[in-house]
């Protein structure tokens, strides 16, 4: 089985905004999009345009519906806390690169392996026998396999770009990072704590995808904030305005009297 290299300190890895995420699969395409033609191309599809199409994708967007909660009572005179509102949470999943990944020990051929310089995890695609163990030994889910090259492919953070010194400095990034509208994805070293991904974390409260599984993921979730219930008492909605139209300038009264027809 494949062995782990000793910690390092530097650990790159993304913070996953859970309050600003819409949804709308940008990361996914555009991830699709560069590494189609990257470090880990090809990114084969399977009838696209079938009733059964199916294809690798590094980048995956859940959406759930979450339901209302009711306020929990205060305890010794202490006030109720808010109730909250239904809501929906889009949910990018994605290989996390875990500090001791079972998806890397459990490999024969050493195909998967993690990176001692910077902590990401990849798979040598010319070692690859297609055996899947690392993508039933992922509790995640993020291994991909391709049936069409009958090998194993994961996230691989863009290292074809994170690195590329032909690129301005702003675009080594990885592709999803990029492409996010709402900024809801961040990059960076986790394992130094004066980066902005790590104050991050800090400061919003990150957390590790299930971390009672001891696989210590790099990527870190920025949980939602809490949202305000509307007003659900009758009594205490705002008393609703009334249009004096004989008030109104004569323009505007006539204006008013074509569109209530």
């Amino acid at each position: 089985m494949t062995a782990l290299p000793p910690p390092g300190k530097k650990k790159m890895g993304l913070v996953i905004d859970l309050d600003t995420c819409v949804g709308c699969h940008a990361c996914a395409v555009s991830c699709k999009e560069w590494n189609a033609g990257g470090f880990a191309a090809p990114l084969t599809d399977e009838s696209p345009y079938g009733k059964d199409p199916s294809g690798v994708w590094f980048n995956r967007v859940h959406s759930y519906e979450i339901a209302a909660e009711a306020p929990a009572a205060g305890g010794c005179g202490s006030a109720a806390a808010a109730p909250q509102p239904a809501m929906t949470l889009h949910f990018p999943r994605s290989c996390l690169h875990c500090e001791t990944p079972a998806c890397v020990t459990v490999c024969p051929t050493g195909a998967s392996y993690k990176r001692a310089e910077d902590g990401i995890v990849l798979v040598d695609e010319d070692k690859c026998i297609g055996c899947k163990l690392c993508s039933w030994a992922c509790p995640y889910g993020a291994r991909e396999y391709s049936q069409v090259e009958g090998v194993m492919k994961k996230c691989t953070l863009c290292i074809d770009r994170i690195y590329n010194e032909h690129l301005d400095e702003a675009e080594r990034q990885p592709a999803c990072v990029q492409a996010c509208p709402t900024r809801a994805r961040h990059f960076g070293d986790l394992g130094d704590p004066e980066s902005k991904v790590s104050k991050l974390v800090a400061e919003r409260g990150g957390v590790d995808l299930m971390p009672q599984l001891g696989y210590q993921p790099t990527n870190k979730y920025l949980p939602p904030r809490p949202r305000r219930a509307g007003e659900s008492d009758p009594k205490a909605a705002p008393p609703q305005e009334t249009l004096d139209t004989a008030a109104l300038p004569p323009v505007l009264r006539w204006l008013d009297k074509v569109l209530s027809r």
